[in-house]
């Protein structure tokens, strides 16, 4: 809807976590282009209806469901058109404003991080789940998270940890911090116009120590190692001493090892890509892995697992990090028929 310079973008599935679609996918992007043209429209606001979530992700339950029956097709066109938007969101000529009070995984991350401003409420939870479900961290997490500082980025990527508001700021997932109640005013002052850098600061507060910061050097040291042996020897070095980053590192080392093997081998290839890729390769390399991934087996065994009968044993190919073979990775990221492509936007 447009408010005043604003164009306000509002995810309203609120019973379902405001998981995104290939409907709201299709509504939003077209309705950014027209907003780029409108001289009326200064900036443009993406938020969430309802106390839960921004974006909890991609609606993976209807992805899967149309896999299992044999439309891959209609699950990859959902890709595309979503990692198109992504690179939109990433390139847009306007300022975008993500205001993201609550829950912000897989999805909602590439509805937010490719945008100049994201602004975390005291409700901001946030995650890339996906090794657990057999998918890879996506949206365009191969070009975001390499690049976050003390190898943080990395942490999430192969973990799938939770943070909430004060460890993104840390981490530059988030660019403000504004508590909840503050949310209604800031919207109105970023809707009458003015300056949205000098809005944002006017509201932004601070949100307290950041956790994982206590673990810095731990997280820098073991994540910042070049390959997922390296990583996880490390981890369990640190992990035989005593104390809390021990303690720390063991439950890491735990944490990545429960995942699926397969998805931590493609997120750890993605962090070693990613560094030497600007966001529209980082987004063709994704879409040819999820051509894989969408094909396979452990995409939907992991949707069954967690998502669908919950029963949380999955039955992962290979089941071990061990059986993994190199090749078959870097296969994941080879040319296909119909690459990712991005309709060049008009001036």
């Amino acid at each position: 809807e447009r408010r005043g310079e604003a164009g306000v973008i509002t995810l309203n599935r609120p019973k379902a976590l405001n998981a995104l679609n290939h409907t709201m996918v299709r509504a939003i992007h077209p309705q950014m282009k027209a907003w780029a043209q409108d001289p009326g429209v200064t900036r443009v606001i993406i938020k969430a209806a309802g106390e839960k979530a921004f974006c909890a992700g991609g609606d993976i339950r209807a992805i899967y469901e149309h896999g299992r029956v044999g439309q891959v097709d209609d699950a990859l066109r959902f890709w595309f058109e979503e990692y198109q938007l992504n690179h939109y969101i990433g390139t847009y000529p306007k300022p975008y404003v993500a205001l993201i009070d609550g829950i912000c995984m897989g999805g909602g991350f590439g509805l937010s991080a490719h945008g100049p401003y994201r602004v975390a409420g005291e409700r901001y939870l946030f995650a890339m789940p996906e090794v657990a479900i057999g998918l890879f961290p996506d949206v365009g997490g191969t070009h975001v998270l390499p690049r976050l500082p003390d190898a943080k980025g990395v942490y999430l990527a192969l973990t799938g940890a939770r943070i909430k508001a004060a460890d993104a700021l840390s981490a530059g997932l988030a660019t403000h911090f504004v508590p909840s109640a503050g949310f209604p005013a800031l919207e109105e002052a970023l809707v009458a116009g003015g300056d949205v850098a000098a809005t944002l600061a006017a509201h932004a507060a601070d949100p307290g120590p950041a956790p994982l910061d206590r673990h810095k050097a731990v997280i820098a040291d073991a994540f910042g190692q070049p390959d997922i042996w390296a990583i996880l020897g490390r981890l369990d070095e640190i992990g035989a001493g005593t104390g809390e980053d021990a303690a720390f590192a063991r439950d890491s080392a735990a944490t990545v090892r429960a995942k699926c093997p397969t998805s931590v081998a493609i997120a750890m290839e993605q962090m070693r890509r990613g560094p030497a890729l600007d966001l529209a390769e980082c987004l063709v390399a994704e879409y040819r892995v999820v051509n894989r991934v969408a094909r396979g087996h452990d995409f939907y065994e992991g949707v069954r697992a967690v998502i669908v009968d919950k029963d949380n044993a999955p039955r992962w190919q290979p089941a071990r990090l061990e059986d993994i073979d190199p090749a078959v990775i870097a296969g994941h990221f080879a040319p296909i028929d119909h690459e990712l492509t991005f309709t060049p936007d008009p001036a």
